[in-house]
């Protein structure tokens, strides 16, 4: 989506530091308790807490001052509050209570409450909550006008060696301690290697400790991680609800787990959305898409989906934006090009933004069925920006909902599969504005995440067996349970562009949005520079989501590309498809567990500040590490080993130890990849289409290393499109394990399968990385089996035939 610079009408928010000055000095002290219910309730010198178990590793806090009513209301929260066995002790200066994971400290004057889990001390309040004047509004021009407000604030003490992430999507390290962040989703047309503001901004902070701190508050407002230098996180907001959660584990699956547990897991997206995606901005005419879909073809580089942006409802982009209705001079025949498109295996998506403006076919329309935001006079309020004079759809009243999914609906009734959700931050939102259920700033962070759920709801209710296709710019902690699909915004095609996705994706997916992902080669500014092209997608193929991207002056598609480019972007692609059941697989850990598709180096090794800090080399999924090329003209790439295992290069077998640094040759043909010691890799052959994927011959590679006595892995497998297939018993998982002892290597497959799923045949054709010498014999199931041996490449190669049994096995004497 082209942009522009709107200085004239949302002034961005400077850099302050907020001095927290308490409106009124007198310290908060006990007074009374109460336990029952499944909660403690604290009676203050100036209201209440009170504070309850989720689990026994998320507790919740609240504050409800003195005078004011408890807004129980969350837009991020979904899990029940368990009955969870807690205790409560008096120890006359403080009040202990306390689960067998996390408990809690009140000391009771002043008043103070602090977190340990399982005797591990975690954080704890300053100060409590208290008043502050704030000299810079955080949202658009219309309160920012340098007068002070009133903010509500609360103070946490850090630890001085603390890493800090969270607060969103932005760009300015891994570990973002001493930055002061704006919560006010915003776009930041063409950013490169830094960004301070994008569009999920999310009031979440977690920390190295292994715990999470989520102020359960969508209103703009600030999060501050120690930008004054004095050991101290600090959330502010405009007002609203005073309540966090503390998130704690053993682990970083723990945290992110039990994080998503709380605010809902990813469902399951359809298998094309793992495919390839051909998209620009524009496809001007029916026949310009049907060309590409063609051409993809004819080039032999798989295409799962083609995406179209403004040009479906408009021949400009000024002036059309609201129409969301074919442009039928310019497609005539939609509906015969969807089918068309999917008799090829090619789903069809198309873009719609909030935005009506004054001169589209529907602005009467959306006028007389008051479906648009509002001034404070009740009438539509419309505004000027790029793309003309425009209304807000206001998508938290019913009106505005219905009329949108009655949209969304149609298109699905002719073969549209997918929803892209554009400028949902919104993009122009006037403080002004009001909505259904609150003022612009009150809601603005949640617009993307009520969006999404307009559409997954709207799925549920009309086509309750579909997994929707939802991609979205903005959204809200939790809005992952909605099966979003979030990208990175507009960011600059350059080779600072690219060094900023490793961090923006990792970081969204510690944070739930395990799809986060960008446009591949960039988005803005029309740069033609083949090696980062290439670069950028050989990293695509280890992102959750394969979608080049671009202004049109310098296509975005492998097939427009000259024919050396075109030849790297095949190879990618067809990498990323042979990858399908490791990838899919993946799908299905985030839906389960929470687990993201990308994984940060502190996943590893959480006690390395190294790794802390690190997103220059990342996991995918649990057993491959990746080192993405982000530099013009590199030769050389440093790559990090972590120490939990050995790791041999994905492309040579090269063995290399953990727990070193090492400078690795680069080649123009892939970027650095290595697969851990005892993973299993399964893989299958390049289809032209997901729909033609199935796991029915599985090429299952098993990396053998001396270090690596037990192994394991999986695979999933359903029809890649029923909703909640797995909850239903349509499915198989498959189970590798391996064991190491003496001199005998033993590999088993163990097949579970849903009460509604009919076993097929399937055969297997097993690659043993790192063999070294020819195995005395092999046997598959029980019986002495042919099999091969390179001695070059210390590769061996056996198969085992299709047959239905639920357990196979290959024993190696080596």
């Amino acid at each position: 989506m082209i942009r522009i610079s709107f200085s004239q009408l949302a002034t961005s928010v400077p850099l302050v530091v907020l001095a927290l000055a308490p409106a009124a000095a007198a310290e908060r002290t006990f007074e009374s308790m109460v336990a029952a219910s499944g909660q403690l309730d604290i009676r203050t010198s100036d209201g209440r807490y009170v504070i309850k178990p989720y689990s026994a590793a998320i507790m919740e806090t609240t504050f409800i001052p003195a005078g004011e009513a408890f807004d129980p209301a969350s837009h991020a929260v979904v899990l029940a509050p368990a009955a969870v066995e807690a205790s409560v002790q008096d120890q006359g200066d403080r009040i202990e209570y306390a689960t067998a994971g996390i408990a809690v400290t009140i000391t009771k004057s002043p008043l103070r409450i602090s977190y340990t889990y399982k005797g591990k001390p975690l954080v704890a309040e300053k100060r409590g909550y208290l008043k502050v004047r704030d000299d810079v509004a955080t949202g658009s021009k219309d309160i920012n006008k340098g007068e002070a407000r009133e903010l509500d604030a609360i103070e946490f003490a850090l630890d001085a060696d603390e890493a800090l992430y969270g607060a969103g999507a932005r760009a300015v390290g891994m570990n973002r301690r001493g930055n002061r962040f704006t919560l006010y989703n915003k776009a930041d047309y063409g950013y490169g290697a830094t960004s301070r503001q994008l569009n999920y901004g999310m009031p979440i902070a977690m920390s190295s400790k292994l715990y999470a701190l989520h102020f359960d508050n969508a209103q703009t407002g600030y999060l501050d991680f120690d930008s004054r230098k004095d050991n101290s996180l600090t959330w502010e907001t405009i007002g609203g609800r005073k309540t966090y959660q503390v998130v704690a584990g053993d682990s970083w699956q723990d945290v992110v787990g039990n994080y998503t547990s709380l605010t809902g897991k990813q469902p399951l997206p359809p298998r094309w959305a793992f495919g390839n995606f051909a998209m620009r901005f524009g496809y001007h005419t029916e026949a310009e898409a049907r060309k590409t879909v063609n051409q993809f073809a004819l080039d032999d580089i798989p295409l799962d989906a083609i995406v179209m942006d403004l040009y479906w409802f408009g021949k400009e982009v000024k002036g059309t934006m609201g129409n969301l209705a074919w442009d039928k001079d310019n497609f005539p025949n939609p509906t015969g090009m969807i089918a068309d498109f999917q008799q090829q295996g090619v789903q069809t998506v198309v873009i719609s933004e909030p935005f009506v403006v004054n001169t589209s076919s529907r602005w009467q329309e959306a006028v007389d069925k008051k479906i648009l935001g509002t001034g404070p006079d009740g009438k539509p309020l419309s505004y000027d920006f790029f793309f003309g004079h425009t209304g807000l759809i206001d998508i938290f009243g019913a009106p505005g909902r219905d009329w949108l999914w009655d949209i969304y609906k149609g298109l699905r009734q002719q073969g549209v599969k997918g929803v892209w959700g554009d400028l949902g931050e919104p993009e122009l939102h006037p403080t002004a504005m009001r909505h259904a259920t609150g003022s612009a700033d009150e809601v603005h962070n949640i617009y993307g995440h009520q969006w999404a759920r307009l559409v997954a709801e709207g799925y549920q209710k009309d086509f309750p067996t579909e997994r929707p296709f939802i991609l979205m710019r903005a959204g809200y902690s939790g809005t992952q349970r909605y099966g979003i699909i979030p990208w990175s915004g507009d960011v600059d095609r350059s080779w600072g562009g690219l060094q900023s996705q490793p961090e923006i994706a990792l970081q969204m997916g510690m944070q739930g949005a395990g799809y986060m992902h960008s446009d591949l080669g960039g988005f803005a500014n029309p740069v033609e520079d083949d090696e980062l092209y290439a670069r950028w997608l050989q990293y695509g193929v280890f992102q959750p989501v394969f979608r080049p991207h671009a202004q049109e002056e310098v296509p975005s598609e492998p097939v427009y590309r000259n024919a050396a480019t075109k030849a790297l972007a095949r190879t990618a692609i067809r990498l990323r498809y042979a990858l399908l059941p490791y990838n899919y697989t993946l799908g299905f850990e985030n839906n389960q567990r929470g687990l993201p598709l990308m994984r940060p180096m502190v996943y590893e090794e959480p006690g390395n500040p190294k790794a802390q800090s690190m997103s220059s080399t990342y996991l995918w999924g649990k057993d491959f590490l990746v080192t993405p090329v982000m530099t013009k003209g590199a030769t050389t790439a440093d790559v990090y080993f972590p120490a939990t295992a050995a790791w041999f290069d994905f492309y040579t077998g090269e063995r290399h130890a953990g727990g070193a640094s090492k400078t690795v040759a680069l080649k123009a043909e892939h970027i650095p990849v290595y697969v851990r010691a005892g993973a299993f890799i399964p893989m299958t052959a390049v289809v032209q289409t997901t729909r033609d994927y199935n796991t029915r011959r599985i090429a299952l590679h098993y990396y053998h290393d001396a270090s690596a006595t037990a192994g394991s892995g999986q695979l999933y497998d359903d029809d890649g499109a029923t909703a909640q297939a797995y909850e239903q018993g349509k499915y198989e998982l498959l189970r590798f394990a391996s064991v190491l002892k003496g001199r005998t290597l033993t590999l088993n497959v163990a097949s579970e399968l849903g009460r509604q799923q009919t076993r097929q045949p399937r055969a297997f054709d097993v690659s043993v990385h790192n063999v070294a010498n020819k195995p005395a014999s092999v046997k598959v199931d029980g019986k002495a089996a042919a099999f091969a041996w390179d001695a070059a490449s210390k590769l061996l190669t056996v198969t085992l035939p299709a047959n239905m049994a639920a357990a196979r096995s290959v024993a190696i004497v080596l």
